[in-house]
């Protein structure tokens, strides 16, 4: 298990740990997916003595504390307003990204990888966060892969024009949502706002890096209007 110690933000609320597991008010847990929220809140409800949840949702989180004065919510959401906790949002590794060369250490020597780690390990973005961070390395110890290079950075914009700009762009974020979601497409939609069927449109433009589906070639009228008839 990661120390709270290499979680991300702790150099901001890890020199209040102990006046915090102090308080009486329940804590309320919250981050990304993957950000270490359910390992900090075993952490911490360990300290305190109390018992903890990881809840779906919110309303799942607020609920349980009606009867569990003083405990632990880990949850993707933040606190609904008004409820009585104190309030520990992780942020992601794109907002520290200070933090990857020591948790990937960490991860390295949780899983018995000995010796100078690929940069490409350490690339942003880094969907799922702490648990992609393990699955790189897991796939590089065992399969000797690394990270697709569309993967360690925003697009390139190396047309001049807009269409196949915004077509670039398009292609980075639908297929930051898939990683991000792993795969899950109803979670991908709701990332990036779409509906099921514009996402499905989007798979079949740009295809899909999670399930390993490729582009049909299908384009977008901006695109197919630009190109000379022949």
């Amino acid at each position: 298990m990661i120390p709270p110690t290499l979680l991300p933000g702790f150099a901001r609320w890890g020199a209040h740990l102990d006046e915090l597991l102090a308080r009486p008010e329940a804590l309320w847990i919250h981050g990304p997916v993957g950000s270490g929220v359910s390992s900090l809140a075993v952490e911490l409800a360990a300290r305190r003595g109390v018992a903890w949840i990881e809840a779906a949702a919110g309303a799942e989180g607020a609920a349980w504390l009606a009867g569990h004065p003083g405990g632990v919510v880990a949850v993707r959401e933040a606190p609904p307003v008004g409820l009585p906790c104190l309030e520990l949002r992780l942020p992601s590794l794109d907002e520290e990204p200070a933090c990857i060369p020591d948790l990937l250490a960490a991860l390295a020597g949780e899983e018995g990888i000995e010796g100078p780690l690929p940069p490409a390990l350490g690339g942003l973005p880094c969907p799922g966060n702490l648990r992609e961070l393990r699955n790189r390395l897991l796939r590089w110890k065992l399969l000797g892969q690394l990270p697709e290079p569309g993967a360690l950075g925003p697009p390139r914009f190396e047309a001049e024009d807009l269409a196949t700009n915004l077509h670039e762009l398009e292609r980075f974020l639908l297929h930051r949502a898939l990683r991000r979601a792993y795969g899950n497409r109803s979670e991908a939609a709701v990332r990036l706002g779409v509906s099921r069927p514009q996402l499905y449109l989007l798979i079949r433009r740009h295809g899909d890096p999670v399930r390993g589906e490729a582009a049909t070639g299908e384009e977008p009228a901006r695109l197919r209007r630009r190109k000379p008839r022949a």
